[in-house]
């Protein structure tokens, strides 16, 4: 599974993962955290509009810590 940052406001915390990959789209889950609390809603988003929103900067592959 891959994750992705959602440039978003401070003090907020964002992120995309695919779940699964068809033909034309990505079945992906959002997660919202803000003031302790967690949202998560799963939607399809086409791969165009996923692309889009990846070369504009808008979501971000998340870099794993190194220990």
């Amino acid at each position: 599974m891959k994750r992705y940052v959602i440039k978003c406001l401070p003090g907020k915390i964002e992120y995309i993962d695919i779940l699964k990959e068809l033909e034309n789209e990505y079945v992906v889950r959002f997660t919202r955290e803000s003031n302790g609390n967690e949202k998560t809603t799963e939607e399809t988003i086409t791969r165009h509009l996923f692309n889009i929103c990846v070369q504009t900067g808008y979501i971000n592959p998340m870099v794993e810590a190194v220990a």
